[in-house]
């Protein structure tokens, strides 16, 4: 006989087993909502710019534009028919056509450099664009003085001002030392154009008129020997006169024309040479007599500041051209 506790416990259990079980009521994710929570979403909702690449109203061109596009074109034509044409003059070919040197000039660059071979030296001139644009007022006043100066005060002046140079030696008749150990050269001892060696440099205006003094253009001379150094020397070319102002001597090559700092550093404490003034003279003739040898002569000084005005000004043109453009685009 079964207790009566253990049916109470029993008969639950199978009414449970025999009962299919009924699925669980889920509950409803829709909830009430009340006014104040329906308008929330809208009003913390993120406001953001619409981004558009079309011009807006509020857009305005430059005002200037047009009236500087109209100036730079201006320019361009005033220049343009300052200059016959983009080819270098007949002057200047003749000139690197007789002439030993190579020309390395690149376009859109302000520095330009002439290379040759002289037996086992290899020589290199360069000189920039840049001693046009970078001359003083004072430098153009003096190149502006009255014309009218008298001998005197020309001779004078000629003593106080002219430095050494082998320009001096090569074309004069008499010449004269002043305390510097400079040659001052009298202009009635000027040798003629017409009396100039074959194949030197012709003066563009061929001697008529008066021929305005022309700027110092400032050249620095490389000459190397493979193994054996290099001498670098800083000249002045101007109105076909070769002033030389220093000679440094390197044992390296590269510290002539330091490209990195730590080259520039090392030849800081190199001794490199006195002032080329304080050189006895006769060996201040002969280093003048030993470029005169290598091509750097009154010819040279004579070619050199012309192409630097031209080259300047087809740079110029350049410039002009290419703003014109970008204001334009």
């Amino acid at each position: 006989m079964i207790p009566l506790r253990c049916i109470g416990h029993t008969v639950p259990r199978q009414i449970s087993r025999a009962v299919p079980s009924l699925p669980r009521r889920t509950l409803s994710t829709v909830r009430p909502t009340s006014l104040l929570q329906q308008s929330w979403p809208q009003a913390s909702r993120p406001s953001y710019v619409a981004f558009s690449t079309s011009k807006t109203p509020r857009e305005q061109e430059g005002q200037v534009d047009p009236e500087l596009s109209a100036k730079l074109e201006s320019e361009l034509r005033v220049e343009r028919d300052a200059r016959d044409s983009d080819t270098l003059p007949s002057a200047l070919q003749n000139y690197l056509d007789s002439s030993p040197f190579k020309l390395e000039d690149k376009p859109g660059q302000e520095e330009v450099a002439l290379t040759r071979k002289f037996g086992d030296e290899s020589i290199r001139i360069t000189f920039s664009i840049a001693d046009l644009n970078n001359m003083d007022q004072d430098d153009a006043d003096q190149f502006g003085e009255d014309p009218a100066l008298s001998d005197e005060e020309a001779a004078e002046a000629a003593a106080t001002n002219v430095q050494s140079g082998g320009g001096n030696t090569k074309g004069s008749i008499n010449q004269g030392r002043t305390k510097g150990g400079n040659f001052a050269v009298a202009p009635e001892d000027s040798i003629a154009p017409s009396d100039r060696a074959e194949g030197s440099y012709e003066d563009p205006n061929n001697g008529e008129g008066e021929q305005e003094p022309s700027f110092p253009a400032r050249l620095n001379v490389l000459i190397t020997k493979a193994g054996k150094g290099a001498l670098q020397l800083d000249v002045t070319a101007q109105d076909g006169e070769v002033l030389i102002e220093n000679v440094y001597y390197f044992k390296k090559p590269e510290l002539a024309d330091a490209k990195t700092a730590e080259l520039d550093w090392s030849r800081r404490n190199l001794y490199t040479g006195p002032p080329f003034g304080n050189l006895d003279e006769d060996l201040q003739v002969l280093l003048e007599r030993y470029l005169n040898e290598r091509g750097i002569d009154t010819a040279l000084a004579l070619w050199v500041p012309e192409y630097i005005d031209w080259k300047e000004q087809r740079e110029y043109i350049s410039w002009l051209s290419n703003v014109k453009t970008f204001v334009d685009a």
